[in-house]
């Protein structure tokens, strides 16, 4: 504990005094002085030594003064309803109180007025506020602060629960447990522990942490764990310290072990150290840093390093049973991301740099697998990391300054991190990095034509760069004016056109094909339309709540070109550079639906469902045998709250017929279960796959979970891993499998209270 259990600055003098007023015996005692308070049913004097003995009843309470906030004096409206100040304080000045500040409760009390010792027997109860202790005796040194307490307890705020045969108040913060134990959350009067640590001996010390030696984790009674010393936190507040272990046992890896370190090194920054110890493989090392300034700025930095004893080329069988590609036997994975507010300037910060692609899909659960990696830095940030099967991981710095006008800046700068075991010439290069990007766009209405038509821009400077391959500094420049067309009150209209130029500065850096050529541009113009009208209407039938179904119908016509007069071959770096000509008219529907009602006596409306279908006429002369582009259908359906499902599909007409299919649904309950699937279908790239996962809570405090991603086209599973976590206020245990190609994971994770994790 860090709060002293114990603060008796009581005065001898205050009950000598009581002792020289009141005759030996005294029934029914109330004693006020210096602010102590003793009562007692009955009051004895002894001679010989100076003993004051209390019986029955016994409460001392020390009350300390409090000042009250100051009274402001009552307005001419207020006066009639107005009370005079107590104690005829002057209206405006502080007023001061007293209130019990430490209470102690027993069946008999005796005060050696010599030695300035109380004794304490039966039922013993000491309140200081935000501690309580209990105990079936004990002693207190008023001299110098100490005590004495047998079959004790004490409660505190911080969370901490202990017990123990004797508990010393050894100083003003410290104490000692002999034979006890110690759990780090509250238990109601009479509750077991569901979970503790039982010691031998326990040293609570000034800093704040309990130290243990010969400790037994105890699940009940029943001890599961044994360590020589343990040192755990005793307050509220974030403090250094060991979190508790995982355990795991891979056909691959072997037995596993995670002890986790937590350093607090302020109020807003904090590190963890998460050494891994697997049997096969070795020592993983492992740290996440974290800072908090504001809401707007804060940073997470995570990293993992391995010298993996298993990536050798006589592992021939690690190999062959994972499908494992890489060579290197040092593997890392450094990842993180930052918000940061400077000034008038929006910064964000993204680090993703692995050894291998197989680093991500082998160490993929555990506390820094890259599962829990997505879920964390998707919470905090609102933004994860690239799909590990990706294997360019993107590294990127990014400046954003608006202004009120309507034009924005973007500075940023990207370097990729590809991971493949691909080998790289000048003519196949891998993909380029920005050093550095530079956008700056806008929008602003013109004022002086009418119907306010919006004049809108792009403009681009990138410079990419790479060791191998073609290299340029691009210029791109859009500028665009946007405008409504009233045509009728029924009918909705609006036009966009535009230029756009597009210049690069090249540098060959090796590439045949770009050998003799510095430079090169490319020129092209833009012109949109669209034409549609919106019907809308209300139903009345009942869906849960709804009494109302509306339905939005908006069909529409546009018409896109773009003209390319000099298409001459550019270097590829991004979608930019893929722009190409097009010429076609485009009609569609969009349908959307809403329901409406009452809950709860109060009116609502969300959304039901939508469905938007879309085909083009490609008016091109070389499309004049296929001129109807793929017909693209989606729908979207939120059944219930919380829940949405959505498919697409393209259609070709002209013999693959539906080629295209994508499933996304995901349900979130008010209580925590939740459900995600993702089904991806391409013929013409040969994508067929599944994701899914889903996590239910079960009656008894239990809950299950379990996910997939299975490569259909392949037949090949990537991962499947099932959970059981078991869940208490005070504690939870997590038993997890995991299975991927060529290795069998089962994990042990316990999280215990006020431990590593609320």
């Amino acid at each position: 504990m860090h709060r002293p259990i114990f603060p008796f600055p009581i005065a001898a003098y205050a009950l000598l005094l009581i002792a020289l007023l009141f005759p030996a015996q005294v029934r029914a005692v109330s004693v006020d002085a210096r602010h102590w308070e003793l009562t007692a049913d009955k009051l004895t004097r002894v001679e010989d030594p100076p003993t004051l003995i209390a019986e029955g009843n016994v409460v001392l309470e020390k009350k300390e003064t409090v000042a009250t906030p100051d009274q402001r004096p009552p307005s001419q409206d207020d006066r009639p309803e107005a009370s005079p100040p107590k104690n005829d304080a002057p209206a405006g000045r502080p007023q001061t109180n007293l209130k019990p500040a430490t209470t102690v409760k027993a069946d008999q009390v005796s005060y050696d007025l010599t030695r300035g010792f109380l004794t304490l027997k039966g039922n013993l109860f000491i309140d200081i506020g935000p501690d309580q202790l209990t105990a079936d005796s004990g002693t207190i040194d008023l001299n110098n602060n100490t005590g004495f307490f047998d079959n004790a307890t004490v409660v505190g705020t911080d969370k901490l629960h202990f017990e123990g045969r004797r508990i010393e108040k050894t100083g003003s913060l410290t104490y000692q447990i002999e034979d006890g134990w110690v759990v780090t959350c509250k238990l109601q009067p009479g509750e077991v522990a569901p979970w503790s640590f039982a010691a031998a001996n326990v040293d609570l010390t000034d800093g704040g942490y309990a130290v243990l030696t010969h400790a037994t984790f105890r699940i009940k009674d029943v001890p599961l764990l044994y360590t020589p010393i343990m040192v755990l936190p005793a307050k509220r507040e974030r403090q250094t310290g060991l979190l508790f272990p995982s355990f795991s046992s891979s056909s691959r890896d072997g037995f596993g072990l995670e002890i986790p370190f937590f350093l607090n090194i302020s109020p807003s920054a904090d590190l963890t150290l998460y050494p891994r110890y697997l049997a096969n493989r070795g020592l993983m090392a492992g740290a996440e840093f974290r800072y908090v300034l504001d809401d707007n700025s804060k940073g997470m930095l995570m990293g993992n390093f391995l010298a993996d004893r298993l990536s050798d080329p006589s592992e021939v069988g690690y190999y062959r049973d994972g499908q494992f590609t890489h060579t290197n036997a040092n593997r890392y994975w450094l990842r993180g991301k930052a918000d940061q507010d400077i000034g008038p300037w929006t910064t964000r910060l993204d680090l993703d740099i692995a050894s291998d692609l197989d680093y991500l899909r082998e160490f993929n659960v555990g506390t820094t697998g890259f599962d829990s990696t997505q879920e964390n830095f998707s919470k905090v940030f609102g933004r994860s990391f690239n799909d590990k099967t990706n294997r360019y991981r993107e590294n990127t710095m990014a400046a954003l300054r608006s202004w009120d006008y309507g034009a924005s800046l973007l500075a940023e700068v990207m370097a990729v991190n590809d991971i493949s075991e691909q080998v790289y010439t000048a003519d196949n290069p891998s993909r380029a990095w920005s050093l550095p990007s530079l956008t700056f766009s806008g929008l602003v209405p013109i004022t002086f034509i009418g119907g306010r038509p919006d004049f809108q821009w792009d403009a681009n400077y990138t410079n990419f760069w790479r060791d191998k391959g073609v290299n340029a500094q691009r210029i791109d420049f859009m500028p665009m004016v946007t405008t409504g067309i009233p045509l009728s009150p029924y009918l909705e209209a609006n036009l966009t056109g535009g230029i756009r130029n597009t210049s690069y500065l090249i540098d060959a850096n090796g590439a045949s094909d770009w050998r003799n050529k510095d430079s090169t541009n490319r020129f092209m113009s833009h012109l949109e339309g669209e034409i549609g009208t919106t019907l809308a209407r209300d139903f009345a039938m009942n869906i849960g709540d709804a009494n109302t179904l509306s339905h939005t119908l908006r069909p529409f016509v546009s018409y896109a070109h773009t003209s390319i007069p000099n298409r001459s071959p550019l270097p590829q770096f991004d979608e930019i550079d893929q722009l190409t000509e097009e010429n076609a008219v485009y009609y569609g529907i969009n349908n959307f639906f809403s329901l409406a009602g009452e809950r709860n006596g109060r009116a609502f409306e969300r959304e039901y469902g939508y469905f938007k279908i879309k085909q083009g006429y490609d008016l091109r002369s070389e499309k004049r045998n296929t001129p109807l582009t793929p017909i693209i259908a989606e729908t979207g359906f939120y059944p219930i709250e919380r829940m949405q499902i959505k498919y697409t599909t393209n259609i070709d007409l002209y013999g693959d017929g539906a080629f295209l299919h994508s499933i996304d649904a995901n349900y979130l309950s008010a209580r925590g279960d939740r459900f995600t699937l993702a089904y991806r279908y391409n013929e013409q790239t040969n994508i067929n796959s599944i994701n899914g996962s889903f996590w239910y809570l079960l009656p008894y405090n239990l809950a299950v979970g379990y996910s997939l991603q299975r490569a259909i086209a392949q037949n090949e599973t990537i991962e499947e891993v099932v959970r059981l976590r078991f869940l208490q206020p005070c504690w939870s245990v997590e038993l997890a499998a995991s299975s991927t190609p060529g290795d069998q994971t089962f994990m042990i994770t316990f999280r215990l209270a006020n431990i590593g994790a609320p």
